[in-house]
């Protein structure tokens, strides 16, 4: 009978999300090709991408999107100047030819986009605050419009690069010699496409888009389906260890340092509508002193292993996520909680690494993809479900 439940309550969690997928991107793929030629040409003339949000989930995407425009994991893919920053630091740091996206609503976003979009910089939302390019997903769960909203930016952020392989397309650039795409031409034509053609490059960027999605919601559907019943065991014990007064600890690298925050500010601050209890919870990716500190002076390896020691009680949880299952400091962290009797529940992606081949948690979730930004949607799809189970899990 559980096993029965179990599968019920992942169809469940897939029907919420794989539907409004498909149909969103369908929706604005073209307007996303359009904006990734926009923010190419930005770029091309010194701009740069400015983050910032709202909430501490909000947060977690600028975050997020700026660590990968930064500091692309995709070999091939150039540096984009980007930042995350306070609400109130934009407004005083925006030039005419950057790139301002904003996450969540309410006046203190409307009030960034106001000053932002009057001085000349191209404004990007997901909810409705008077941007150019407003992108709200058509669901009413904040979990699953988040995600959709972070395959949105990943797909932006993989696609805006296109541009920059066709020089003559951007404003103000001589044509190159056409591309030769070789063997690669069917995964991506529009290297072969002439550079006086952006109607034919912005389709092929919008085919990909849909792709890529598609990808996404498929790689979602595999990991819930996959590992339902190792989330609904983690969840179960996850709840237990707050009914006897334990806290969740959650860290992770580069965008997965990010999904901490995320996975951490959702449970800390629950969405409103569920009206679940705020859990406690601790983000070892949070503090950048501490971080620096013990990197400089003992070694990015001890990083989390470290506040695991200092935070770290028997009872509590820790949340690893590792998109390689193989980072350093994760495996010395997931060390250090075991030794204190802590429940670990790890979510990885590739084939699962080194967490996953020497059971190094007590709960692994794999996403299994080569995919970085693939693995980290599946990935959010797996904490917001763990999240939902923890108080309706049964």
């Amino acid at each position: 009978m559980a096993v029965v439940r179990a599968h019920d309550v992942v169809e469940e969690l897939l029907r919420a999300r794989t539907e409004p997928n498909e149909r969103f991107f369908a929706a604005q793929s073209d307007r996303i090709a359009t904006l990734c030629h926009r923010m190419a040409e930005r770029f091309a003339r010194g701009g740069r991408l400015i983050a910032f949000g709202a909430s501490d989930a909000d947060r977690s995407d600028a975050r997020h999107v700026a660590v990968e425009f930064v500091h692309p994991v995709i070999v091939g893919k150039r540096a984009l100047p980007a930042i995350a920053m306070a609400p109130d630091a934009v407004a005083l740091m925006v030039q005419p030819d950057d790139i301002v996206i904003g996450f969540g609503g309410g006046p203190e976003i409307e009030a960034v986009i106001a000053v932002a979009r009057p001085m000349g910089a191209e404004t990007i939302a997901f909810r409705f605050v008077g941007a150019a390019w407003e992108f709200s997903p058509p669901v009413t769960d904040p979990f699953v419009a988040q995600e959709l909203a972070e395959t949105l930016y990943h797909v932006l952020w993989e696609l805006v690069h296109v541009f920059f392989e066709h020089r003559g397309l951007l404003e103000g650039r001589d044509p190159g010699p056409v591309h030769d795409a070789g063997a690669s031409a069917f995964l991506y034509p529009f290297l072969d496409q002439r550079e006086d053609d952006l109607g034919a490059v912005l389709a092929d960027v919008a085919a990909s888009a849909r792709i890529k999605a598609a990808d996404a919601g498929a790689l979602r559907e595999r990991t819930l389906r996959e590992h339902g019943g190792d989330v609904r065991a983690a969840a179960h014990r996850l709840r237990a260890c707050f009914d006897a007064g334990g806290r969740l600890l959650a860290l992770g690298n580069g965008g997965s340092a990010t999904d901490a925050m995320d996975a951490v500010a959702d449970f800390r601050r629950p969405p409103p509508a569920r009206r679940w209890p705020a859990r406690p919870a601790l983000d070892l990716t949070e503090d950048p002193a501490i971080l620096t500190a013990i990197a400089n002076d003992v070694g990015v390896e001890a990083i989390f292993a470290r506040q695991v020691i200092a935070h770290g009680r028997r009872g509590d949880a820790l949340l690893a996520l590792s998109t390689s299952g193989g980072s350093a400091n994760v495996l010395a962290a997931l060390a250090q909680a075991r030794k204190r009797g802590l429940l670990t529940i790890a979510l990885v992606g590739y084939d699962g690494g080194r967490i996953a081949a020497e059971a190094l948690a007590d709960h692994v979730i794999v996403a299994p993809s080569e995919y970085i930004p693939r693995i980290q949607e599946a990935q959010a799809t797996a904490y917001h479900a763990l999240r939902a189970l923890v108080e309706d899990g049964g």
